[in-house]
């Protein structure tokens, strides 16, 4: 074997074979093998899938715990050069690796119970499945929790900020949540919050906790790149699916930089396509995945496009990440959350309903559609995709107008008996229209156009009565609570390409303190314009998101029962006569 190095075994003073060697490098913090030869490394790639097939002489690992264990089990079989150094520091690797997975282990058997429960203030708990994933982030210093919607992240958000105790802390929210976060960590400790409305930095008043939004955040890089922030969380985390391309993105990374402990809370990480995964678990775990170029060779194909990155096994993905302990996930259907829910939460009652097209709104705008598909298929590149995105846009926009009308009539169909709907659109003159044709339930608006503060003025009509119907952006509402108490059914007005959209809407209302159920959800659908395209494409996400956050769950079962809504539309013409 004259491809290979020879080193003495102390137990029985033998040469032994070794392939290669393996050193860790302090200032870079990886772990680097070279000398490899040939048919080793063919073993490696095998082994290691995040390797680049076509590299050759230096390979380079992370210094996790995880890959110390991976690199002390393929080093037996294959010994390495190394010193005594970083062989005592492999080892420890592997059997912190041990440790931590034996104590995780534990916590996650049925059977456990904090040693002691959080304290939060009077009347307030953490129940088990919250206090599982508290306990987890306090011993792993990096979580990212994707509970199904209106589980409670918050209360797992605000128990690790209590038993971590590092402070200050950073809140990182939607701009829509920021006071809904002051407001909880007030009602569930004695804990003292601070909201960050300004860009522009200024002397902090003294506080436990300083909430932002994530369109401040920019302007506070040079603050957080001080390193003040013991603790971050980054709430409705799939705001930075984009990455470091964002400055959100950007300035987020300044945030978690010098942080001791980051939770991500999320239940929809995915709104596209399971690439966005790899940006998502970077800011909770960076290097988790390895490097970007590594997370697409191990899991990803190309599809439709340079940026378009589907995760080919989103099963494997989502179980490996379970295994690796980067992400904790619970269900309304978990035993878990049953015990302690019993059948609180039901499933929603979705239902597809077929409604008219305007197709006299649409010839208005087919020329320009023509003209924008004939540079879609003629154009450069440039221009093709420039056109392509217009294209998309008059469409949707067209869809929307075209249905508006027929949108509005249903909604009032609905509301015959008194009922508060949510509405759910995107564009503003199909706002206007439903403004119009709805003006008689007092609409309030809760969409990308409105400040904060004008927001939770509408959010608070809805909820005390003053207006009976809510119209809400498509993407305006991750997170927000507080409607459940007044209504259980939706009406989406306008599809997004994301189907998790439509989801987190859904879990606006579906959540502890809803008063009726089930959660209806109403999704008017027009065969027609570009609805019939989107709900195709939806099927593809949906199958990249679920694969991912629930694997091997299989087809989900949905629930539909139009009962309901014929003896609404009964009622509705009986009062015409």
């Amino acid at each position: 074997m004259s491809d290979v190095a020879t080193i003495i075994d102390p137990a029985d003073r033998r040469p032994r074979p070794t392939y290669g060697k393996l050193r860790f490098n302090a200032s870079s913090g990886w772990w680097i093998m070279t000398e490899i030869p040939p048919h080793v490394a063919l073993r490696l790639k095998g082994v290691f899938a995040q390797i680049d097939k076509a590299r050759t002489g230096t390979f380079t690992f992370s210094d996790t715990p995880m890959m110390c264990s991976d690199l002390d089990w393929f080093t037996s079989r294959y010994p390495m050069q190394m010193s005594k150094a970083d062989r005592r520091r492999l080892t420890d690797g592997r059997q912190r690796f041990e440790r931590e997975r034996d104590e995780i282990e534990t916590i996650l058997l049925p059977t456990w119970r904090p040693g002691e429960p959080t304290r939060l203030n009077p009347g307030k708990r953490a129940f088990k499945f919250q206090e599982k994933a508290i306990e987890l982030t306090i011993r792993l210093s990096r979580l990212l929790v994707l509970d199904e919607g209106g589980l409670g992240k918050t209360v797992t958000g605000i128990g690790t900020l209590i038993r971590a105790g590092r402070f200050p802390a950073a809140v990182i929210v939607e701009p829509h949540l920021g006071s809904q976060w002051v407001e909880r960590i007030e009602q569930y400790s004695n804990l003292r919050a601070h909201l960050i409305n300004s860009t522009t930095p200024y002397d902090l008043p003294s506080a436990d906790v300083y909430v932002f939004r994530y369109s401040n955040i920019a302007g506070w890089v040079d603050v957080a790149g001080k390193g003040i922030f013991r603790l971050v969380i980054l709430d409705e985390i799939q705001s930075l699916r984009h990455g470091d391309r964002a400055a959100k993105g950007r300035a987020a990374r300044a945030f978690i930089s010098a942080a001791e402990v980051v939770l991500g809370l999320t239940a929809t990480p995915i709104y596209n396509y399971g690439d966005e995964m790899y940006a998502v678990l970077d800011y909770v775990a960076p290097g988790a995945l390895g490097s970007w170029s590594e997370f697409c060779r191990e899991w990803c194909v190309l599809r439709g496009g340079a940026d378009k990155w589907i995760v080919k096994d989103p099963d494997a993905l989502g179980t490996y990440l379970r295994e690796q302990n980067i992400v904790i996930r619970r269900a309304y259907d978990d035993e878990e959350v049953k015990a302690e829910l019993g059948d609180a939460l039901p499933q929603p009652n979705r239902l597809v309903v077929d409604i008219p097209y305007d197709h006299e709104v649409e010839a208005d705008s087919l020329e320009l559609c023509r003209k924008l598909a004939i540079k879609v298929t003629t154009g450069s590149f440039v221009e093709r995709g420039q056109a392509a995105r217009e294209l998309d846009a008059a469409a949707r926009r067209i869809t929307g107008l075209a249905k508006a009308r027929h949108v509005a009539a249903y909604v009032r169909m609905l509301m015959a008996d008194g009922e508060p709907v949510l509405l759910a659109g995107w564009h503003r003159q199909v706002y206007e229209i439903w403004q119009q044709e709805l003006a008689a339930f007092n609409p309030v608006m809760y969409t990308g156009s409105e400040s904060p503060s004008a927001k939770d003025k509408a959010k608070q009509a809805f909820i005390s009565g003053r207006s009976r119907m809510m119209m809400i952006s498509l993407r305006s509402g991750a997170g927000l609570d507080g409607l459940q108490a007044v209504c259980n059914t939706l009406v989406v007005g306008e599809l997004d390409w994301s189907p998790q959209v439509i989801e987190q809407l859904i879990w606006r209302l579906r959540r502890l303190g809803q008063q009726r159920w089930p959660v209806n959800a109403v999704i008017p659908y027009a065969d027609g314009g570009s609805d019939p395209a989107m709900a195709t494409v939806l099927g593809l996400k949906t199958m990249q998101s679920r694969g991912i956050t629930d694997p091997m769950k299989g087809i989900e079962q949905v629930q539909t029962d139009e009962s309901r809504i014929k003896l609404l539309a009964q009622r509705y013409l009986e009062n015409q006569r």
